[in-house]
């Protein structure tokens, strides 16, 4: 039996976090569960600890991970995000971040055209390199001398692997989008790895855009696009972009990937969002297609598509929650959901 770890975590991620179990109790796949509701801003707060080893030991048992939202406001300034998300992707090699975007209703994208609203395509983004890295620091800080730094670091393995995932996942075409042209270091190695990897991958076509070109084309052609692949920071921001078009991050799902162990941590997008935290309205769709991808990652595809299934008829019914333009609370949409499942 599959086992999965459960991190409610923060803000609305407990709320959606239980619509998901809902979800997938109804479903009967008979997934063991470990929830830890103890990883979270509250205890960071109280004992400035955001991921034990024991919490470390307990996710490791697990095949995948799910994680409702981590982050609060009062704990910007601190490391708690990074030591639960970060440390997550660094300590699982989780060096794919895989974000399937897809046009539910036309009515949800704020695209004029219905001609250019069909969407539907994966950003991959390379996930512990780039900028994000944490490589870097500052000078004289506090005073009008201070130099701040922080490091695009890119390897040639950390590239190449990234590259062969997106090939592995096309239908049709893969798309690099970096920004060669003035990033020049880091742009030659993405070229040559570029390069090298359409070679290992001849069938499959292949296009290459500057990311400002790249987020042009996204709102007038979003239906040309397959596979996106991009560094850590351009697919962080292009994927934002993406899920907008599609009818905002209510929707998003990802699932951040180590395709040679097999592991995943699987995450809704949306944050925490404190500002309607507490209120049973947070949109819970994003979260059940996160569980989506989940299962589907484990082998259950049948279910996994009942779920897309049963969001595509709810949202076609306009059973949704204010974000969507709908009335319903968060517990209302998941209800109805499960009579649809």
């Amino acid at each position: 039996m599959d086992c999965i770890t459960v991190i409610p975590g923060d803000g609305i991620g407990p709320e959606v976090v239980e619509c998901a179990l809902q979800v997938l109790g109804a479903l009967g796949i008979g997934l063991s569960v470990d929830v830890l509701d103890h990883v979270c801003a509250e205890r960071y707060r109280r004992e400035g600890l955001a991921l034990s080893e024991a919490d470390l030991g307990r996710i490791s048992a697990s095949s995948a991970v799910l994680l409702g939202a981590i982050g609060r406001p009062d704990l910007e300034e601190t490391d708690y995000v990074r030591g639960v998300l970060l440390r997550l992707r660094h300590s699982f090699d989780l060096y794919t971040n895989y974000r399937p975007v897809r046009l539910w209703h036309d009515r949800l994208s704020p695209l004029r055209d219905p001609a250019s609203r069909i969407l539907d395509c994966v950003i991959v983004r390379e996930n512990t390199e780039g900028l994000y890295s944490g490589i870097g620091g500052n000078l004289r800080t506090s005073s009008p001398h201070e130099v701040a730094i922080d490091a695009d670091v890119n390897t040639w393995h950390g590239v190449s692997r990234i590259l062969d995932f997106a090939f592995s996942t096309a239908r049709r075409e893969v798309c690099l989008v970096d920004k060669a042209n003035a990033v020049r270091a880091g742009g030659r190695l993405w070229q040559e790895c570029w390069r090298r990897a359409a070679e290992r991958h001849p069938a499959t076509a292949t296009r290459h855009l500057y990311i400002d070109a790249a987020a042009m084309k996204f709102v007038s052609e979003p239906g040309r696009f397959d596979v996106i692949v991009a560094s850590n920071s351009y697919g962080d921001i292009l994927s934002d972009l993406a899920a907008e078009l599609a009818g905002g991050i209510g929707l998003a799902p990802s699932a951040n990937l180590n395709p040679e162990t097999g592991f995943g941590l699987f995450e809704p997008v949306h944050g925490s969002a404190p500002d309607i935290a507490g209120k049973g309205i947070a949109n819970p769709f994003a979260c059940l297609l996160t569980t989506g991808l989940l299962i589907r990652h484990l082998g259950y595809e049948n279910e996994a598509a009942a779920i897309d299934a049963a969001v595509a008829g709810v949202i076609a019914a306009g059973r949704v929650t204010p974000d969507l333009g709908g009335s319903l609370s968060t517990r209302e949409v998941t209800r109805a959901v499960l009579a649809v499942l």
